[in-house]
């Protein structure tokens, strides 16, 4: 009993000290901290501005493309060959111009012998008209000299289409592109000769959401840019609103005729369309700079309950944005007017952080301000 009493006093003891030096530590820490005042940061710069309502151009923009009012891809309509070509890539026809020739030797020598028995007809008609008049001939000879005749000219007519179609013309007036045929090559129908595109005027096909459906009419304004003419704007007045909605994406498809006297613009480019609305008046305008995105959606910073010195509360609000003027954009809902609005230095602010509205940049500010700071930290 004498040797477990002697073993266990130094663990008594080595337990009490422990406990000792805990207590001790603990107090040290708790006076330390007690004692040690909060540190009171300065209110935070930022710049802002005044929501005030104004008059905006209401506009929808869309991408959109160009295409040829007229156009065809020039072919024949039976078999031949090439015995003219009259027309040089690129060149600009009128309508009716004789563009290919295809080679119609045997038509024309049938045509000359159908016309030739077709007016030997005639002459059998009129002899027969006048001797049945005085009964030296029966009425059924007539009947069958009229059907005679008849058929004649119906031959000439039929050689008169065939020798047509060994002609290919310029179906309308406009602009040739590039040949694909040679003189003496044999085509078949079907077969690609040029393209014939009408420049002057255009269609712009653009599509825009349904919603925007009831904005549209007949008429209206669409201002075009195309990267191929920098700096210049085309005009075009909506010719045509699709009757139907797409089903599957829900647009609408417009078409606007896009006047193109100089040939500036060709079929197929793709353009920027501006369709001009009525104005909107007492329209919310914030600087893209404003605009907090996340994941919850659009807003911005309040500065509230500000004080003559400037100095504030700052308070996110959730917005929601129409569509951009530039580097502004349209706040359809959560700003109202005469609401003070931080532009910059809203990214780094706490919540419900005092801010001091600064008319300098916040950067500058905050880099004075940035000394004051470690002076006031390294008194501590």
């Amino acid at each position: 009993m004498t040797a477990v009493t002697h073993h266990a006093k130094p663990i008594v003891l080595s337990v009490i000290g422990l406990v000792v030096v805990f207590g001790l530590l603990y107090t040290w820490r708790t006076t330390r901290n007690g004692a040690a005042e909060p540190h009171a940061f300065p209110p935070m710069p930022v710049s802002t501005i005044r929501a005030e309502p104004r008059s905006v151009a209401e506009e929808l923009q869309a991408v959109g493309s160009l295409q040829a009012v007229r156009e065809v891809l020039l072919a024949p309509d039976t078999s031949g060959r090439v015995t003219a070509i009259n027309f040089e890539a690129g060149q600009t026809v009128k309508e009716g111009t004789v563009l290919v020739q295809l080679y119609d030797a045997p038509e024309q020598a049938d045509r000359a012998a159908a016309t030739a028995k077709a007016d030997f007809a005639q002459l059998q008609l009129k002899r027969s008209q006048t001797l049945a008049s005085t009964g030296a001939e029966p009425r059924e000879l007539l009947e069958q000299r009229k059907a005679e005749a008849a058929q004649a000219v119906a031959a000439v007519q039929q050689l008169d289409a065939r020798i047509q179609q060994k002609t290919i013309r310029a179906p309308f007036s406009g602009q040739i592109g590039i040949r694909r045929i040679n003189p003496g090559q044999y085509l078949t129908a079907g077969d690609a000769i040029a393209t014939l595109t009408q420049l002057d005027p255009l269609y712009v096909n653009f599509t825009l959401p349904q919603q925007d459906l009831p904005r549209l009419t007949s008429g209206a304004t669409v201002q075009v840019t195309v990267d191929a003419a920098p700096g210049q704007v085309f005009s075009a007045k909506v010719s045509t609103i699709e009757p139907r909605i797409d089903g599957e994406t829900r647009n609408i498809v417009v078409q606007a005729l896009l006047p193109n006297a100089e040939r500036i613009l060709k079929s197929g480019m793709y353009v920027t369309t501006r369709l001009t609305l009525p104005a909107t008046t007492n329209a919310i305008v914030l600087p893209l700079t404003a605009i907090q995105t996340s994941a919850s959606g659009d807003s911005v910073v309040l500065v509230q309950e500000a004080s003559s010195e400037g100095i504030g509360k700052a308070v996110a609000v959730p917005v929601i944005t129409g569509r951009r003027l530039g580097e502004e954009v349209l706040v359809m809902q959560g700003v109202k007017s005469g609401d003070t609005v931080v532009t910059a230095g809203q990214n780094r602010l706490p919540p419900g952080a005092t801010v001091k509205i600064s008319t300098e940049a916040p950067s500058a500010a905050a880099a004075r301000a940035a000394p004051t700071v470690a002076s006031a930290a390294s008194e501590q």
